[in-house]
């Protein structure tokens, strides 16, 4: 898949809440193919603690205006940077990069898209063109409390969103893996988040016999494969995470 090397424009930069930001930035020439799952390197500027660009997943993506949607999380420098920007600024970008979910192509089967926190930010662009194709699915977001769940007007706005929080101040209260949603029958899972919890999901559909996709999050330097950073030891041998994910079926991996 072709990869480009751009300058972003920040078009918006909406605060979500207090550690999180929506970038939406646009190019003066027409993007490469981007799918569902896949995301980009950011330079980051201005910072002499930070070397690295920083892996941000695409949250949304829209080809008739040009337009690309990052989540961003502030965890650090790199993130805080990106956090300050303001509209109008440019952010040196390389993408789209990894693999991405698979999108199905058979009509009248069923998904559930299963993410924690800012971990869901991937599973929007899914919903999204899931939606266009005109299949079948439900959104199942966990966090720890009600005020840990971003955008949750966006993501009902494309269909059936259910909720579980820890502490139950939305939604069912305690994990995903626990909200009666399970209960339904689906045919394939789509799931980003904390690892714990993917492992969790994974493990229920294996024991349930469904199809299921895990977006990883391993650390990330160079996003091409070089560095070695962010190996998975999959059943296949080890694997970069950066460009043989980071969507993995969970038949491939040792979970």
């Amino acid at each position: 898949m072709k990869k480009v090397l751009v300058d972003l424009v920040v078009k918006e930069v909406k605060q979500v809440n207090a550690n999180c930001v929506l970038l939406v930035m646009a190019s003066e020439t027409p993007f490469p193919e981007v799918r569902p799952g896949q995301f980009a390197e950011l330079r980051i500027d201005q910072t002499p603690t930070v070397v690295l660009r920083r892996p941000i997943s695409v949250h949304s993506f829209n080809a008739e205006k040009n337009e690309i949607g990052f989540l961003v999380q502030v965890v650090g420098d790199g993130t805080r940077w990106l956090a300050s920007l303001k509209v109008g600024d440019k952010v040196n970008t390389l993408m789209p990069l990894g693999n991405g979910f698979t999108m199905p192509v058979e009509a009248g089967k069923k998904y559930l898209l299963v993410g924690g926190g800012v971990g869901s930010a991937p599973l929007y662009y899914l919903a999204e063109e899931l939606k266009k194709g005109g299949h079948e699915f439900t959104i199942l977001i966990g966090a720890r409390s009600a005020k840990d769940l971003y955008l949750r007007e966006a993501y009902e706005a494309l269909g059936r969103v259910e909720y579980t929080t820890e502490d139950g101040s939305l939604g069912e209260k305690g994990y995903v893996t626990n909200h009666s949603l399970l209960a339904e029958k689906y045919d394939c899972i789509y799931t980003c988040g904390p690892k714990p919890m993917m492992m969790a999901v994974a493990r229920y559909a294996r024991e349930n016999g469904i199809a299921c996709e895990v977006s990883l999050e391993n650390k990330m330097a160079c996003g091409l494969g070089a560095c070695l950073c962010c190996v998975e030891d999959t059943k296949e041998g080890h694997k970069c995470v950066c460009t043989d994910g980071p969507v993995f079926s969970i038949d491939e991996l040792k979970w």
